[in-house]
């Protein structure tokens, strides 16, 4: 005779996402296909220090420095695995500090730091092999430019009369010097610019600019280095602080910039013809404003909206970040979880689009309470968009997330 189970069923049966050990005590999940079940586990987390080495694989590029012995310990999912001073606690739009009880969702997955490879000598797919991503032309371009500038440190030939910086990533590897790993080429003051791209396997779409510590949106810039750097003197030029003296400097720099680019054939239109092209591509805007673009065929199969509007939804998001307790928070993410089982029939019927807005607008919002469902919504929609790269790039970066301007790992 088959034995009763004592708990109430989840509402949301085998499709719930919340693992954390209060929901999972109170409710049971008899259809749910994974190695959980309902009750909390032990998790393994494996810690694997080498030597130092030149080659580097995705998660140091975001982790810590490795120690020189292997350690394999059991925590429970209870346990704190993350400083909180070093936590990303509501990166560009909300803070979640203090909100500790939802670490119980972390990932169950063993962490393991495997030997890194060596580094390629060809210093593109150098690049290539810590990023997951080709570089375009005007990047290497551009790097000749600086070189121009100032050959014995091109990091820093904008950075006195400009304000701007080659910092932290791909220019640090032509550069040979500080092994700094993100995304951002330029910082001034929390301003960041970025090369932009939908398709891990396609060169960026645009180059954009956040200001970090402001908020999560990204204004365009130009589809190239040139245009974006060429966009920001004209905008110093403007200032009534800049002396007499600068601007006439500045000048002799936007025109060396604009022959440069000329020579290379490099655009200086903030809206050219491609940027153009793409907003005819983008399904919607998304919390950082720059657009999303999936696939979509001639019967619009391939993206539908999430049945939130973007206000709608930030205010779902921070009564669940804001939550005192795990029931408060289980009831709050109900809302949340609906529309994450729409999604599922959405990806069903190729719609992958929607559960990629979710996530990517969940993961601009920031929070610690909401890295596991960004993980898992992220993470399948990059893989039903062939687009793997990201989803390996997304599970790194969740792991050490953290808020602020200064991005080094290291």
């Amino acid at each position: 005779m088959a034995t009763k189970n004592p708990k109430t069923p989840c509402k949301f049966g085998g499709k719930c996402y919340r693992k954390n050990p209060q929901h999972l005590q109170q409710f049971s999940h008899p259809n749910r296909n994974d190695d959980e079940g309902d009750e909390p586990k032990l998790k393994k987390r494996k810690t694997e220090t080498t030597a130092k080495g030149k080659g580097k694989t995705l998660d140091d590029f975001f982790g810590k420095k490795k120690e020189d012995k292997q350690k394999v310990h059991e925590v429970s999912d209870e346990e704190p695995e993350v400083d909180e001073s070093e936590t990303d606690k509501g990166n560009d739009i909300h803070d979640d500090s203090g909100n500790e009880s939802h670490r119980a969702e972390s990932d169950d997955s063993e962490e393991v730091d495997e030997e890194p490879p060596a580094s390629p000598e060809n210093v593109r797919e150098n690049i290539k092999q810590k990023f997951l991503v080709e570089m375009p032309e005007d990047f290497y371009q551009f790097w000749d430019f600086c070189k121009s500038e100032k050959a014995d440190n091109p990091s820093d030939a904008l950075k006195d009369l400009v304000g701007l910086q080659l910092v932290w990533g791909h220019f640090d590897i032509l550069s040979w010097q500080a092994r700094k790993y993100t995304l951002c080429h330029f910082n001034k003051k929390k301003l960041f610019v970025m090369l932009f791209r939908d398709d891990p396997k396609e060169m960026p779409a645009l180059v954009g600019a956040n200001s970090a510590k402001t908020d999560c949106k990204i204004s365009i810039k130009g589809d190239n280095l040139f245009a974006a750097v060429s966009a920001y003197i004209d905008d110093k030029l403007k200032s009534k602080e800049v002396s007499a003296g600068d601007k006439t400097k500045l000048k002799e720099l936007s025109e060396r910039l604009q022959s440069c680019a000329k020579k290379n054939k490099q655009t200086l239109e903030l809206k050219s013809k491609r940027i153009k092209e793409r907003e005819k591509k983008v399904v919607c805007k998304s919390f950082h404003r720059c657009g999303i673009v999936v696939p979509v065929d001639e019967n619009e199969v391939g993206y539908r909206e999430v049945p939130e509007t973007p206000a709608d939804l930030k205010r779902m998001f921070k009564k669940i970040a804001d939550s005192k307790t795990d029931a408060e928070r289980d009831k709050n993410f109900e809302p949340l979880q609906e529309i994450i089982t729409l999604i599922q029939f959405a990806n069903d019927e190729c719609d992958y689009g929607e559960g990629l807005e979710l996530g990517i607008d969940l993961f601009c919002y920031g929070g610690e309470t909401f890295h596991t469902t960004i993980r898992q919504l992220l993470s399948l929609a990059y893989d039903l968009l062939n687009r793997e790269e990201y989803g390996r790039i997304i599970e790194a970066h969740l792991k050490h997330r953290k808020r602020g301007d200064d991005l080094s790992q290291l």
